[in-house]
């Protein structure tokens, strides 16, 4: 009986991390207004007939705080890799100087940092509902099992506890992200 009650805790546990592992990835992906090379990471260039990830054909550096340079292996490529930032729509305009591409991140105006600023906030609420749900999961599957009251509370009070962990986890990520992002 303890096993299956520390199965329903592992199990509980790994969605709470799989939450927490999806609300960094999307906290990446909102740029603060700094060259990051995560920026394209979702940019693919029709390398050959066939869609490759830049990341893959290419160096992508951050010279400075404003700078994304990317030098693909190959030159013949540079107008493919140009054209596929263009495609993505990220919102920067790729320069091309034969050798390598050069792009300059903008500053974001203060009203783009606060939408910014917004969605870290949202993408934390829905962490939070990953993890309360998880909860709830575990909560239902220890009240199915034939173990007694008793022990049922003691391990609702782990999970709560857990919980309880995670969401603390999560608010700190989104206080740092904010903050990340309202700097100028």
């Amino acid at each position: 009986m303890n096993e299956e009650m520390n199965l329903i805790q592992d199990t509980a546990k790994e969605m709470m991390d799989h939450a927490l592992d999806h609300l960094e990835k999307e906290m990446l992906n909102l740029r603060a207004g700094k060259a990051n090379p995560v920026m394209l990471s979702g940019v693919k260039v029709d390398y050959y007939g066939t869609p490759t990830l830049l990341s893959q054909i290419a160096n992508i550096n951050t010279p400075d705080a404003r700078t994304i340079t990317i030098q693909p292996w190959e030159k013949g490529i540079l107008q493919e890799v140009e054209k596929a930032i263009l495609i993505a729509n990220l919102g920067f305009t790729p320069m091309n100087n034969g050798e390598s591409i050069i792009i300059n991140i903008p500053s974001l105006t203060e009203e783009r940092r606060k939408d910014l600023a917004k969605i870290a906030k949202s993408e934390s609420e829905n962490a939070k509902i990953s993890i309360r749900t998880a909860r709830k999961e575990a909560n239902a599957e220890i009240k199915k099992s034939d173990v007694s009251e008793d022990i049922q509370k003691n391990h609702e009070i782990d999970i709560q506890n857990l919980t309880d962990e995670f969401i603390s986890n999560v608010d700190k990520i989104f206080v740092l992200k904010e903050k990340e992002i309202l700097t100028v």
